[in-house]
Order: C-alpha cells, then structure tokens, then sequence
C-alpha cells in the first residue's frame, strides 16, 4: 500500500513567520489542507505560548504541537502534554556561562515560565517578537521544571568560546536558529540530550498511529536538518540554506512568495496520487 502524507510537521520562523508576519495566502492554504484531511502541526523552537501557540491554534485546535525544540509538545487547547527537563545540574551550569561571559540568555519552564535576568535589548526584541513578556527573577531560586535555555546573540568571540563549551557537554543537545524577525541575531537553545524536533515529531506521528514515513516537514532552518531527512516528505523554504534545500524532496518559495502554500498544495496532491494508486491497485 502506497500510503500518503497524513501529518504536516511546520516550523514558525522562516516559514510559516516571515519578515512582514504571516502572509494570508498561508492560512488560506491550511484551511485547504484540513478540508483535505491533513493532520497539521506547529514544530518550532519558540515556546507554546504567544504568538507561537495563536499559530497553533489556528493550525489545528485539535492537534498536538511541538514548541521548545522538541522538548515541551502542547495540545491546541494550550495543555501541555508531554516535557523534558534539563537536569538541575546542567541548568547551573549554562546560566554561569551566560553569566561569566555576559551572554544574554532567557530560561523556559515545562508549565510555560519565561524568565530573564537583565534588560539587554535584544531579549526585550524578543519579547514583543514572541508576544508575551518574561519575569526578570533571580534565576537561581526558580523551583519549576527547566525544559531549556536560549541564549540570544550575535556573532563574536566570546560567544564562539560560550558555544564550543556547550558542544563539549554530553548531556544536552544545542539546538541552532535565526528569525526574519531579528536580522542579524542568532537564537540557540539548550535542552536534555535526546530531545529534539525529531524525536518529538515520531511521539506525535505515534500518537496519531502514523511513522515519520507518514509525515512531511516544512523548515527553512539547520535546525531542521534531521527531520527533513527523516520525514516521508521533506520540503525546504526557498529562504533555507544550501544544504536544507539539498536533503530535501522538494524546495518551494519564500515566505512572501507563498512557499508555505506551495508545500501544502504539494502535500495534498501527492496523497490524492498516493490515494489513487491504491484505489487503481486495489
């Protein structure tokens, strides 16, 4: 049986986000999808809060939403319904890099917490960005679940130093990203090893009693790099690096050029031909 795409795995900036926000030529398409049948789902680094979790809801308000790069999954009704902590000691750890190197850093907790301890500018960019603003607390006494921490920066030595520290730890996973919204910024999150975009997408697809075979993902960024790979139907955006665009199946538009509708409308008619190939084989 030639079964087609059921799940479309999308991820926020880059590609449902773009520099002018969300093109209406995107939510056209994904009412189109869901008339078709298609499961769809918000796969991001952002939190499931905000603007971030207003995308999910009018993505599918009875899907399951994958936030915090894979370490937070949310229902549409905003329950949180599946998280992975960082473990205590590995938090402290992280938050005195940010410190001694005065990297600026934001700290998100399993039950939606955003916290931050200084007022540098561009985690207050962020802030409006996401929609929603963090707590400035000491970040020592926070007693809820981390499930990650961001660090906010721009290319320098100093943050090349603070990077190559976080790759040599063993028990974390560091995951890469930028936003049109924030030119010139770079956004890197750190949550427990094993958590990842795509390990939270194969929790979601079984949840539906589908496999990655069974999904498509729509990224723009490296750090969508292995689900791409991994998904039955890999899309790039045309805003993607090379080496996106070279692991996909399928390269379509930027966001202003209505890539995200392109990839919808290739999703749908590639199980309308997976359909009728059954039906003709049947």
């Amino acid at each position: 049986m030639n079964r087609p795409i059921q799940l479309v795995l999308i991820d926020v900036d880059g590609t449902l986000f773009g520099p002018n926000g969300v093109p209406p030529c995107a939510w056209d398409a994904v009412a189109r999808a869901r008339a078709a049948g298609l499961h769809l789902s918000i796969c991001t680094g952002r939190p499931g809060r905000g603007f971030a979790l207003e995308y999910a809801r009018r993505l599918d308000p009875q899907g399951l939403h994958i936030f915090e790069s894979g370490a937070v999954i949310v229902s549409g009704t905003g329950q949180v319904v599946r998280a992975s902590d960082l473990p205590r000691q590995v938090y402290q750890r992280l938050i005195e890099l940010g410190r001694v190197y005065g990297v600026p850093f934001e700290v998100y907790t399993a039950e939606g917490g955003f916290y931050r301890e200084s007022h540098h500018p561009d985690l207050l960019t962020h802030e409006r960005m996401l929609g929603f603003s963090a707590q400035e607390d000491s970040l020592d006494r926070l007693n809820q679940k981390i499930v990650r921490i961001q660090f906010v920066w721009r290319p320098s030595p100093t943050w090349q130093k603070v990077r190559a520290q976080i790759a040599q730890m063993p028990d974390v996973e560091l995951h890469e990203a930028t936003s049109p919204g924030m030119p010139g910024v770079g956004f890197s999150s750190v949550t427990a090893a094993g958590v990842s975009k795509r390990a939270a997408a194969a929790w979601v697809a079984a949840e539906l009693g589908l496999n990655l075979r069974h999904c498509a993902m729509v990224g723009d960024g490296e750090n969508d790099l292995e689900l791409i790979r991994a998904a039955g139907l890999g899309i790039a955006m045309g805003n993607a690096p090379e080496v996106v665009k070279q692991a996909a199946n399928l390269v379509v538009g930027t966001v202003d050029e209505c890539g995200l509708e392109q990839a919808l409308e290739a999703v749908v008619a590639q199980s309308h031909r997976a359909l009728f190939h059954d039906k003709t084989c049947s």
